[in-house]
Formats: C-alpha cells, structure tokens, sequence
C-alpha cells in the first residue's frame, strides 16, 4: 500500500514539475497569465522557462516578421482622379505584453492596422495628384517624355507646364510609414510596422479607358512623327541617287564624246594621208559616192557627153 502511495505521489510530482516547464524557440516569444492577468515580463529568448504549475498559463506569440496584404481600395486623389491602391506591409510584435493587453492576438491585430494603414494610405493619396503618385525612381526624364507622361494623366483643366514630380512614389510610402509609426505610438499596441509598400495602382474603368486611349493616341502620334522622319530620309536618299545618276551619265557622255571625237579626228587623218598619196584616186573615190547617192533605176539624166559629171562614164 505504501508502495502504490509513493508511486502515486511521484507520479503527481512529475505531472507539477512537467507543468512548470515551458519551451519557447527562435520564433517564439511568450507571456505568462495568471487568472487571465499578465504577470511578469515577457519571455523572448529560446529555451527553457518556468511557471507556476496549474495556476499560470503561457501565451506564445510569433518573434517573426508578419504579413498585413490589404485590400484595393478606390482613393480620389487631389487632381479628382479615382484610383484603386493596394498595399501592403511587413510588421512585428515588439512588446509581447502590450501586445496582448491591446490585440489580444494576430486577428485582432490584422483588425487594427487595416484600420491604421488604410487610413494612413488613404490621406496621403488624396492629397497627391496622379503624377505623383505613379512616378516612382528619381531618374531625370527628358522634357518631351515627361511632357508625354503628364499630357496623358491630367485632365484637360490642369495646369502641367512646370512640374516636376521625380521619386514622388518614395516620399508618399516614406510619409505613409511615419504616420502609421506615429499612430501606433499614440495607440501603444506592442506593434512596430518596418515596411509599407504599394503593390499595385489601378484606374476606374472610366478613367482606365480615357488613359489608354490617351496612350494609344500619344504613340500613334509618334509612330507618325517617326514614318515622316523616315518619307523625308528616304527622298533625300532617293535625291542623292538620281543626283549621283545625272553626274555618272554626265560623265560617261563626255568621255564618250571626247573618245568619239578622238577617234573621229584620227579617221580623217589617215584619210588625209591616204588620199594625199594619190589624188586622182581620191576624186574617183568621191565621183563614185555622188553616183550611189544621186543615182537609181528610175534617175534620167539628159547631159552633154563632155559634162564633168559624167566623165567616168563615158567611153575613152
């Protein structure tokens, strides 16, 4: 009987001792609550820890970065444009035991910074105007680029001759993070928000459709500018051929000419020296060409017999 009473206690032993033990990892951090109160400090490091068995309960909350994903929510921004901004954030308990006497837990949580973050977002948008809020890098753009861009977001009242709204993206998300960081100090609810970003920027249908048609509009324009550029080099090109084509034709004519009258120039030379070594001959040669040009089967001729043209007809 003593026996099983000894193994009774040490077993009750074991049951309390297992009790007041607690685990927490890399991952973890955790308060302890008795009847439902905090008590004590929070525990954040890993390993082992203690509380009291049965009357003590251990709340174990994430150490890890945390997701908050919004929704879209359409915003007007200050120029009277409606635009859907959808962010989102990266966020983590930095007070465990204010965390719990704020949230509770990471339902509660997500439930307050949606209302926190969407605020924020929503302030800050309506005060911007569209260009601002879709430029997003601090590179320089060129005056017609930047013209383009502004021509296409305002609408036809807004004045966008001297703007100039480089890295705006970066301020609005640097501006959401402070307020955001601001608000949850004021609320004290153990939560430190590190990163907000906006994931996407979206038009109303009304608006979407007028921006795309403006876009379309703009490209074609410079699709038009560019095949006039192009009709306007490839005439100059065609000038320059036909110019290039009148000078080759030009220059082979003249030399052509030039050879012709070198060669025309060496003919009557060697006639010169050939007829001059003989000119009886010459003028027989001559006779003979009048004849085969002024004579044919239907010529009558009434001359004298002694006329001169007929001397080398006539019978010796």
């Amino acid at each position: 009987m003593k026996k099983i009473f000894s193994l009774i206690i040490v077993f009750i032993l074991l049951i309390v001792g297992w009790g007041s033990l607690y685990i927490l990892d890399e991952t973890e951090q955790a308060i302890v609550v008795q009847f439902g109160k905090p008590v004590g400090e929070p525990d954040t490091t890993a390993g082992l820890h203690f509380k009291v068995p049965v009357l003590q309960n251990v709340i174990k909350f994430d150490k890890r970065l945390l997701e908050w994903d919004g929704a879209a929510t359409e915003i007007p921004t200050n120029d009277n444009k409606y635009i859907f901004i959808d962010t989102f954030a990266r966020w983590k308990i930095s007070n465990a035991l204010q965390f719990y006497k704020s949230a509770k837990n990471e339902m509660m949580a997500q439930s307050r910074l949606d209302d926190i973050i969407d605020g924020a977002v929503r302030d800050e948008i309506s005060n911007r105007v569209m260009a601002e809020i879709i430029r997003y890098s601090d590179r320089k753009i060129k005056v017609e680029e930047e013209e383009t861009n502004k021509e296409v977001l305002a609408d036809d009242t807004q004045d966008t001759k001297s703007e100039n709204y480089s890295g705006a993206r970066l301020e609005i998300i640097e501006s959401i993070l402070n307020n955001v960081a601001s608000k949850l100090t004021e609320l004290n609810l153990g939560i430190e928000v590190l990163d907000i970003q906006i994931k996407r920027v979206n038009y109303n249908q009304q608006v979407q459709s007028k921006l795309f048609s403006r876009m379309v509009s703009k490209q074609n324009q410079i699709a038009e500018k560019y095949r006039a550029q192009g009709q306007g080099k490839k005439q100059e090109i065609r000038g320059m051929q036909t110019q290039r084509k009148k000078e080759i034709l030009s220059g082979a004519y003249l030399k052509s000419q030039k050879i012709r009258g070198n060669a025309d120039a060496e003919a009557v030379k060697i006639y010169a020296e050939t007829y001059g070594q003989s000119p009886e001959f010459y003028k027989f040669i001559k006779t003979l060409e009048t004849y085969e040009n002024t004579l044919d089967s239907s010529t009558n001729l009434i001359l004298s017999t002694d006329n001169e043209y007929l001397k080398y007809l006539g019978k010796k």
